[in-house]
């Protein structure tokens, strides 16, 4: 059994503790909402568009669509990665995190109350140390929150739709101890990996875990969600601030 008591984490930060958290809204101009969020040296700007149109799949069904956009800039991280526009497709993990982004904003929004329009909220990873997906939920929420609050001072749409909050936080097992919030040098080393998604009531939506090295078992299982719901009560509490100031 791993001992928590002790931080083998090269942030020297405890094994419970989060990295440093910021949200500054209002950082663009033009979007509806706009936020920039860091995790420690992760950087994710969420922009959130609304769009008086909704996907063909949704015409007549009288509710509007929530979705995501996620990309890294070339140099996000230590070298240059090509644009995925000028490969000329998305990758499968591009692909993947958008739509957990999507599915995780949408959980707490009933669509029935935005209308017949989109809403985008594009995550474009600015700088990239670990956590760009948990990142860009947490911060997408309050973009997204922004952009709502526009759709109802502007009398757009008359009851607010949102249900709740959400936010995302990783944990894992690195150095035979669970940890929360990895950063870039223990996520690329971390023997588990796992991404949880929250809303303010503490129940989960999402849960994304892998075994990278050994099996883990389930006291780990229990201490990373005990571990990731303590950093996402944080987190929402951060979100609330940032929208009441």
């Amino acid at each position: 059994m791993p001992d928590e008591s002790r931080s083998v984490r090269p942030s020297g930060r405890a094994p419970d503790e989060m990295r440093p958290v910021s949200i500054t809204r209002h950082y663009t101009k033009h979007a509806e909402g706009s936020v920039l969020i860091a995790y420690g040296d992760t950087r994710v700007l969420c922009n959130a568009s609304l769009e008086d149109k909704i996907p063909g799949f949704l015409r007549g069904a009288g509710r509007g669509w929530v979705t995501a956009e996620y990309g890294m800039l070339p140099r996000a991280t230590g070298i240059r990665t090509a644009r995925e526009a000028a490969r000329g497709r998305q990758s499968g993990r591009t692909l993947e995190i958008q739509r957990l982004i999507g599915r995780s904003l949408r959980a707490i929004i009933d669509l029935r109350k935005i209308g017949e329009r989109t809403i985008t909220i594009d995550c474009d990873v600015l700088q990239a140390d670990g956590g760009t997906r948990t990142a860009a939920i947490t911060g997408g929420y309050v973009a997204l929150s922004d952009a709502v609050s526009f759709l109802l001072e502007t009398r757009a749409i008359r009851e607010d739709p949102l249900l709740g909050q959400v936010a995302s936080v990783s944990t894992g097992i690195y150095n035979n101890q669970v940890v929360l919030d990895l950063d870039y040098v223990e996520d690329s080393t971390a023997g588990t990996d796992m991404n949880f998604v929250m809303n303010e009531a503490g129940r989960f939506i999402e849960i994304q875990g892998t075994a990278e090295g050994e099996a883990f078992c389930m006291h780990e299982l229990v201490t990373m969600s005990e571990y990731a719901e303590r950093g996402i009560r944080e987190l929402i509490d951060m979100q609330r601030n940032a929208l009441t100031s």
